[in-house]
C-alpha cells in the first residue's frame, strides 16, 4: 500500500511538473529534461507512468475538467456560472491548470495528443447542465442547451486567452462578469437574473466556501 501510494504521490508530481512547464515555454519546446528538472525525480521514474512527451501532455490535458469542479448549487445556472469563475481563479495560480489549457488552444500539439478533448468534455458537461437548468424553469424557451455550451467555452476560451496576453490573467475574474452579463439576459428567464451572483470575486467566495463547508448564497 505504502509503495502504490508513493507511485501515486510521484506521479502527481511529474504531471504538475510537466503543466508547468507546457504553460511556461509551449509544447513544441518543452523537453522531457526540463520536466525532470522541475519534478526532481529520476528518468526512471518519469518513464514508469509516461511513454513519452506525448503521453505527458495527454495526462496534464486529462486534468483539466477536474480542475473546474465547484460545489453543488440547487440552482443549476448559477452552478454554471461558478464553474467560470472558479475556473478562472485557479486559472490565475495552478500551473497545471494553466498548462492544461495552454496545450488545448495550442495548435503545434502533435497528432497523437488530443488538444480539442477538454472543448468537447466542457461542452457536453454544460450541455447537460444547461438542459438540467431548462428542466427546472431556468432558461429561456428557445436557449438550445447544446448550442448554448458551445458558445459558452468557445467565449471562455477567448476571454481568458486575451487576458492571459493583456495581463497574465490578473482581470480575468472582471471579464468573466463581464461577459456573463451579456450572456444571461438572453438565456435566464427574467425573474432568475437578479439572484445570480457573477461578480468578480465569486471564484474566491465559492472556493472559500467549499473550504468551510458552506454553501455560498446566490
Amino acid at each position: 500500500m505504502a509503495r502504490q501510494e508513493r507511485a501515486i504521490r510521484t506521479r502527481r508530481t511529474i504531471v504538475e511538473a510537466a503543466g508547468a512547464v507546457f504553460d511556461e515555454h509551449g509544447y513544441a519546446a518543452s523537453t522531457i529534461a526540463m520536466v525532470l528538472a522541475r519534478a526532481d525525480v529520476t528518468k526512471g521514474a518519469l518513464y514508469f507512468h509516461f511513454s513519452s512527451k506525448e503521453s505527458l501532455a495527454q495526462a496534464v490535458l486529462d486534468e483539466q475538467l477536474s480542475l473546474g469542479a465547484v460545489p453543488p448549487h440547487p440552482c443549476k445556472l448559477q452552478e454554471i456560472v461558478d464553474m467560470t469563475f472558479v475556473f478562472g481563479h485557479r486559472l490565475r495560480t495552478n500551473s497545471l491548470l494553466k498548462g492544461s489549457v495552454r496545450l488545448t488552444v495550442d495548435q503545434c500539439a502533435p497528432p497523437g495528443v488530443d488538444h480539442t478533448g477538454p472543448f468537447r468534455q466542457w461542452s457536453e458537461r454544460l450541455s447537460a447542465m444547461l438542459q438540467a437548468a431548462a428542466e427546472q424553469g431556468e432558461l429561456l424557451p428557445l436557449v438550445k442547451p447544446r448550442d448554448t455550451a458551445d458558445l459558452l467555452v468557445g467565449a471562455f476560451a477567448g476571454v481568458q486567452l486575451m487576458s492571459r496576453a493583456l495581463n497574465g490573467r490578473e482581470d480575468l475574474g472582471h471579464r468573466i462578469s463581464v461577459m456573463w452579463a451579456h450572456v444571461l439576459p438572453s438565456i435566464a428567464v427574467p425573474g432568475l437574473l437578479i439572484a445570480l451572483d457573477s461578480r468578480p470575486d465569486r471564484g474566491a467566495r465559492v472556493l472559500a466556501s467549499a473550504e468551510s463547508g458552506e454553501l455560498v448564497g446566490a
